[in-house]
Formats: structure tokens, C-alpha cells, sequence
């Protein structure tokens, strides 16, 4: 078994509060759970309405098939546009 799991963090350049942030947010997380089946949520920075930093895991037989979904997720906030990549920490086990 391989989980994998990242640690992205993000800089939102349009929220002028919490409100909108977590709007965005929420609305980034569910795009990645429905689309990638795959687990997600935000888990630093609640109080920064700027920065957020989402958590992913997952899980599979393969080493290929993690290191894809991850890769995934990234592309998929990469085309979104609402928020920028500003640090991803990604490891297996």
C-alpha cells in the first residue's frame, strides 16, 4: 500500500476578507474531491485571508498512480486561476 499526501500552499489575490476567502476555498476543495476522488482539506493559514494551505492524501497499490492524482491536483489549481502555487511539500510512504 502507498499513501501519498502534499501540502500545497496558496497566495488568493482577489478575496478582500475571510468570507470570500473561504468561499473559494471551499469551492477549490470541492472541484478536487468530486473531479480526482480524492481527500482534501484546509489545514494552515485559516486566519490569513491571502494564504491558505490545503492538505491531499491518497491512496493505492501503485507508486505511479499516487504521484499522477498528485499531479492532478496541482494542474487542476493551476488552471482554476483563483489562486496561485506558491509551495508544494509532497511525500509517500
Amino acid at each position: 500500500m502507498i499513501i501519498g499526501y502534499a501540502s500545497i500552499t496558496l497566495m488568493l489575490y482577489s478575496p478582500t476578507s475571510l468570507k470570500e476567502k473561504r468561499q473559494i476555498i471551499k469551492s477549490l476543495i470541492t472541484k478536487i474531491r468530486t473531479t480526482l476522488n480524492v481527500s482534501c482539506a484546509e489545514v494552515d493559514l485559516n486566519d490569513k485571508w491571502q494564504l491558505a494551505q490545503i492538505g491531499i492524501a491518497t491512496v493505492s497499490n501503485d507508486r505511479r498512480i499516487v504521484d499522477t492524482q498528485i499531479n492532478s491536483v496541482i494542474s487542476l489549481i493551476e488552471k482554476d486561476g483563483r489562486a496561485e502555487i506558491v509551495d508544494v511539500v509532497v511525500n509517500t510512504i
